[in-house]
C-alpha cells in the first residue's frame, strides 16, 4: 500500500505563507488524483484542494480560492500545497490524500498522510 508523508508544519502569522509537501512512497503519483483536506480542532475533515491528471484540472474550496495552490512534481513524486495570505481560520491539521478519481469527498480517497499542523496567529 502506498504511503504519504506530509511536511511543512509550522506557526505562521496572519498574512504569511507556508508550503506543505507530501511525498509518496510505494507508488507513483502519475494518474492518481490528489487532494488536500484539513481538520480544525473539534471540526470534521473538510476539502481544501484537489488535482486531476485529466486536463491537469485543479479544484479549490471557496474559502481558499486565490490564496492556495496545489501542484505536482512528477520527478520528485510529490504534491505541494502553497498557502498564501493565511488567516487564523486556516488553522488546522492538513492531510494529503490519493484516490482513484478527483473528488471533494474524503471518502473517495484511498491513501492518506499522517497530517501536519498549521497554526496561523493573529
Amino acid at each position: 500500500q502506498a504511503q504519504l508523508v506530509e511536511s511543512g508544519c509550522g506557526l505562521v502569522q496572519a498574512g504569511g505563507s507556508l508550503r506543505l509537501s507530501c511525498a509518496a512512497f510505494g507508488c507513483t503519483l502519475t494518474g492518481h488524483p490528489m487532494g488536500w483536506f484539513c481538520q480544525a480542532a473539534g471540526k470534521v475533515r473538510e476539502f481544501v484542494a484537489a488535482f486531476s491528471w485529466t486536463g491537469s484540472t485543479k479544484c479549490y474550496a471557496d474559502s481558499v480560492k486565490g490564496r492556495f495552490t496545489i501542484s505536482i512534481d512528477i520527478g520528485a513524486n510529490m504534491v505541494y500545497l502553497q498557502m498564501n495570505s493565511l488567516k487564523p481560520e486556516d488553522t488546522a491539521v492538513y492531510y494529503c490524500a490519493a484516490g482513484g478519481y478527483m473528488s471533494v469527498s474524503d471518502g473517495e480517497y484511498d491513501y492518506w498522510g499522517q497530517g501536519t499542523q498549521v497554526t496561523v496567529s493573529s
